[in-house]
């Protein structure tokens, strides 16, 4: 069953049964919103980049994207870039791979977010989420979806993070800006 997430809910990674997840995706999906020209409804092709930083006591140590698809320690695989969204039609566009089991014990969170790289507001998108499946089962556990557009070329969308012996994930939805990755640190870091 999956759990529609509202930015700052909090949900365990424990499966239903009471076992840990051992593997899970970040997907990212999103479209181009249609604009209204001269010559009628367009859409104009927007690259947006899934990243994933892992941090080790609130310091980063790694990071996940599009040029640097595989973690140092190869928990973490980014399935590749895409560079127009909407290609899934309600299916992930981009997808971070997280080897839960195999994270090293040092690293303490791992944030997700998305940026336009070709640098469109978020006003020209639509349709964007950041979903978490068990990777094991193909099972939907979380969505969060993004709503309302906005001035911002960023977001940063959730992260899991140890809890006791296991993992859970928070929705973050907190707007940014910037094209990279790096031009979010000073955002993620009130979130650690």
């Amino acid at each position: 069953m999956t759990v529609n997430m509202t930015k700052g809910q909090a949900i365990s990674l424990q499966k239903d049964d009471g076992g840990a997840l051992t593997s899970v995706r970040m997907g990212l999906g999103w479209q181009a919103a249609p604009r209204r020209g001269l010559f009628g409804t367009r859409t104009r092709e927007i690259d947006l980049d899934a990243s994933a930083v892992l941090f080790a006591d609130k310091q980063p140590v790694d990071v996940v994207f599009f040029r640097h698809l595989v973690s140092d320690d190869g928990s973490v695989r980014h399935t590749g870039d895409n560079l127009v969204g909407g290609v899934g039609q309600g299916g992930d566009d981009e997808a971070i791979l997280v080897d839960l089991q195999r994270v090293p014990v040092h690293i303490d969170q791992i944030v997700f977010t998305v940026n336009s790289f070709t640098g469109q507001t978020f006003q020209e998108v639509q349709n964007a989420f950041c979903r978490l499946v068990d990777e094991t089962n193909g099972q939907e556990l979380a969505r969060y979806t993004l709503d309302g557009g906005g001035q911002y070329t960023a977001q940063i969308m959730a992260k899991v993070n140890r809890a006791g012996s296991g993992w859970q994930m928070t929705a973050l939805g907190n707007p940014a800006n910037g094209r990279t990755f790096q031009d979010l640190m000073p955002s993620i870091l009130p979130h650690l």
